[in-house]
């Protein structure tokens, strides 16, 4: 079965959000959507959610999920806002207790944060199954860039977060907490695993040195042949090497902060205090 697949690129974030449909039922998926933030002012804006709204309805499409392939540390969710407009279910990895526990412990959140995934409507397993339409979605866990990152393979289409990058550009970083070179080149392995004509669709692009397109589609094969960092032959640790190695250089990343602290609550703000309104924390020497 081959779904439609519409992308919208966030130039802001680098951060690519994915519209996937079922052609014969019009039952539609959302991927990695974007909430709009301004970190100056710490104002917040729907302008990419509302892209995606429009295109929903331009389509006639409707919505059963609203997907995250990882608790986002680049980007905040726009979720809440899409599930009010569109309707449909919050589905996440089950490990993001996992990240909770973590960041609930870095931010201090206290006892009132549940950190055992409850803010989401659904926490999917490993190998686990669902539908879109009359399309069957399977679930595969790909840590290591992330505990609670996912793959979502629908139909001849895989949608991979972080795990992979285009192939001229590599893999995420897995310094994050939580994160682990090891677990990311098994997960890898599990992409590379599917048939080579597989649909490959990314999280980010940031334009490797020599391209001037933003790119977000590739596929099994490609991957396999070509990626600069995990491509066919390169054994477990010789990457773990490589990803330590280039981790090391690499800043934290500019919105990770109020990122996870919303997006670890599926995309809800912090309660708001008693002058009714929502702050974020900053911690200080954490990270």
């Amino acid at each position: 079965m081959r779904p439609t697949v519409d992308s919208f690129f966030d130039e802001a974030t680098n951060t690519v959000s994915h519209i996937v449909a079922d052609p014969a039922t019009g039952k539609a998926a959302i991927i990695d959507s974007v909430l709009d933030f301004d970190s100056a002012s710490g104002r917040t804006d729907t302008a990419s959610a509302d892209k995606l709204i429009a295109h929903i309805k331009a389509k006639g499409l409707t919505v059963e999920w609203v997907l995250e392939t990882h608790i986002h540390a680049d980007h905040l969710t726009a979720a809440p806002y899409l599930l009010e407009r569109l309707g449909g279910s919050l589905g996440v990895g089950g490990a993001i207790a996992q990240v909770q526990r973590t960041f609930g412990e870095i931010f201090n959140v206290g006892p009132g944060f549940a950190r055992d995934g409850s803010q989401f409507h659904r926490l999917f397993r490993d190998g686990e199954t669902f539908r879109l339409g009359d399309i069957e979605v399977r679930a595969i866990h790909t840590p290591g860039h992330t505990p609670a990152c996912m793959t979502y393979v629908i139909g001849d289409a895989a949608f991979v977060g972080d795990t992979l990058f285009m192939p001229d550009y590599g893999t995420a970083r897995c310094d994050f907490p939580g994160g682990d070179a090891r677990q990311l080149y098994r997960s890898i392995q599990k992409i590379f695993a599917l048939p080579p004509e597989t649909r490959l669709f990314l999280c980010h692009d940031y334009k490797a040195p020599g391209r001037d397109e933003y790119r977000w589609e590739t596929s099994v094969a490609e991957e396999r042949a070509s990626n600069i960092h995990v491509h066919d032959g390169v054994t477990e640790e010789e990457f773990v090497a490589m990803r330590t190695a280039r981790d090391a250089t690499l800043s934290i990343p500019r919105l990770i902060l109020p990122s996870v602290q919303v997006n670890m609550r599926a995309g809800h703000f912090p309660s708001a205090e008693e002058n009714g309104v929502s702050y974020l924390k900053l911690p200080l020497n954490a990270l």
